[in-house]
């Protein structure tokens, strides 16, 4: 079993920076990759950013291409997206998304509010 404790999410303006983290915890050995997801009301759940775990490889979604950073502290085993530039679309629901080589985990997700 996989634990993930997202933080860092609340009410930013247009423009402004966030930076979310993801706490890992349980099996995380098991971990080959993970990544972030976001869900704006009243949308499915889109695709937002990967990394592996061990070589760090990141693959990203053209929406946030040149605004969000995906990185990984392995020592401290967690994850983080690095927002900037943020617009009103940006706004949604974001989570946190550990990749096994049975199973996916999810996290709770953080609320992320793009709003002068």
């Amino acid at each position: 079993q996989v634990q993930l404790v997202e933080s860092g999410g609340g009410l930013v303006q247009p423009g402004g920076s966030l930076r979310l983290s993801c706490a890992t915890s349980g099996s995380i050995f098991s971990i080959v990759a993970m990544g972030w997801y976001r869900q704006p009301l009243g949308k499915q759940r889109e695709f937002v950013a990967t990394i592996s775990w061990s070589v760090g490889s990141t693959f990203y979604a053209d929406s946030v291409k040149g605004r969000f950073t995906i990185s990984r502290d392995n020592a401290k085993n967690t994850l983080y997206l690095q927002m900037n530039s943020l617009k009103p679309e940006d706004t949604a629901v974001y989570y946190c998304k550990a990749m096994s080589r049975e199973k996916d985990y999810w996290g709770q997700g953080t609320q992320v509010t793009v709003s002068s």
